[in-house]
């Protein structure tokens, strides 16, 4: 197998608009380069101040240099049987390809990222940014931000991970779409107008009817792994019906979750279904006895209409999460479903409970104990914002809770006045609260730190 490491200089911009001025690729074996090629390329149009420079290229150096349709021939015939790769392959695969179809050719070779790669087979690096990578590895970089000099330190990064990895990097190739697995009316080329942030996504079938949504932070890469699933049998069931794909973007997380539960019970579309069972099957729950005491305990949330304080995904994992809450604090485990008995619990035989379940310990002091998890898990019951990463640069993501609960989400000017809080509802998509919605947030925050968090005033 061959390998042509590809770097390309542009005008700037993204893949869709750059237009190429500099390319270089060097073939390789494995072993080592074989072959090489390289060329300045005239734009077409005139390259901006900052590329020039970024990159030392002006628009007299490439006034006489050909054009990308005089040398896309050659291009197509030196990476021809080769697995393209690039540092960053996404940028430079995607540069290419636009301006292959620009000329009407469909350009598409398996390719692999040095980046994505590296970060396994080599991980615990600062940066895997090409020029600090490269400096860190002792690899020389001559020439940075020029065609030639970044391939040439991105081939010797290829070959030092190529011997490292175990499979010569055979695991990190991503091979192209196969148009015959998939639908006929689906449109290969909408893929690459579909950019690697978080959203949701659609999949709709010939006859108009919303079949699977999802939900990533890299909803370009989780959609191709749906279009090349062989693994499973409604994988390729699956592929077969999509026709076409839409798309939103969330920019929070957050957002997309939120997004992607609200619609799969709205629409319910056929291949959700699986998901919409297994998600979120058991619930911690609590109700005050005749006696007056305070009783958690873990319920089917597909059985009960209350929301749950917290949800889980397995009865294994709500009975862990029980225990820990027990401990920590000082409640009784016969009065949160864990031990069964007539009389006391085990653990008030050991003096490791104050006799709640036997009212020895008084309802008011036991309840202002079980009153603290209730807090806790409802947020202490605060109104709140969380703010998080917009659509793009120019705005925020709002998550409004309200009272502990979900009250709603939207999107603000990233430069909105952030000491007026109380007129922020103006941005807020309000809706009911629901069991998996709770559930969401509640994970959302104990997993992530990456958000900022406004009081309401």
């Amino acid at each position: 197998m061959h390998y042509c490491i590809c770097d390309i200089e542009t005008t700037g911009g993204s893949p869709k608009n750059s237009k190429i001025t500099e390319i270089a690729i060097y073939k390789h074996d494995g072993q080592k380069i074989i072959d090489e090629y390289s060329s300045l390329l005239n734009p077409d149009i005139p390259i901006p101040p900052f590329i020039v420079n970024l990159t030392g290229i002006s628009d007299k150096m490439v006034e006489t240099a050909p054009r990308f349709f005089e040398v896309a021939k050659e291009i197509i015939e030196f990476t021809k049987d080769c697995v393209f790769v690039a540092h960053n392959v996404g940028f430079d695969y995607g540069v290419i390809r636009s301006e292959f179809r620009s000329l009407g050719f469909d350009y598409r070779r398996p390719h692999l990222c040095t980046v994505r790669t590296s970060r396994i087979v080599i991980p615990g690096h600062d940066s895997y940014s090409l020029g600090k990578l490269t400096r860190s590895l002792g690899i020389e970089l001559k020439g940075r931000h020029r065609a030639a000099g970044d391939a040439l330190a991105t081939t010797e990064l290829f070959a030092l991970i190529y011997q490292k990895d175990p499979n010569n990097l055979s695991t990190f190739i991503q091979e192209e779409l196969n148009p015959k697995r998939l639908h006929p009316s689906l449109n290969i080329d909408t893929l690459d107008t579909i950019p690697n942030k978080t959203g949701v996504y659609q999949f709709y079938n010939e006859l108009n009817q919303l079949i699977y949504i999802g939900k990533s932070i890299h909803i370009k890469k989780r959609i191709e792994q749906h279009l090349r699933n062989l693994k499973t049998k409604k994988g390729l069931q699956m592929q077969k019906e999509i026709a076409r794909i839409e798309f939103q973007l969330t920019g929070s997380e957050l957002i997309a979750f939120l997004e992607e539960s609200q619609q799969i019970k709205q629409y319910q579309p056929m291949y959700n279904r699986s998901l919409k069972r297994s998600r979120s099957s058991f619930g911690l729950f609590h109700y005050i006895d005749r006696n007056n005491y305070t009783r958690f305990y873990i319920g089917q949330t597909a059985k009960l209409s209350e929301i749950p304080l917290i949800s889980f995904s397995t009865k294994k994992e709500s009975v862990s999460y029980m225990e820990k809450m027990v401990e920590k604090y000082s409640l009784c485990q016969k009065m949160c479903d864990l031990f069964t008995s007539t009389g006391s619990c085990f653990q008030f035989t050991v003096k490791q409970c104050k006799g709640a379940c036997v009212q020895k310990e008084s309802s008011e002091d036991y309840n202002q104990k079980c009153q603290n998890v209730i807090n806790k898990l409802s947020f202490e019951g605060a109104s709140f914002y969380i703010l998080d990463k917009g659509r793009d640069r120019k705005e925020r993501s709002l998550i409004l809770i309200k009272n502990g609960a979900l009250a709603g989400y939207g999107y603000a000017p990233f430069h909105f006045n952030r000491q007026k809080s109380t007129n922020w509802e103006q941005f807020i998509t309000f809706q009911k609260e629901d069991k998996d919605a709770k559930t969401i947030l509640s994970l959302f925050m104990r997993n992530n730190k990456d958000y900022v968090i406004e009081k309401l005033k």
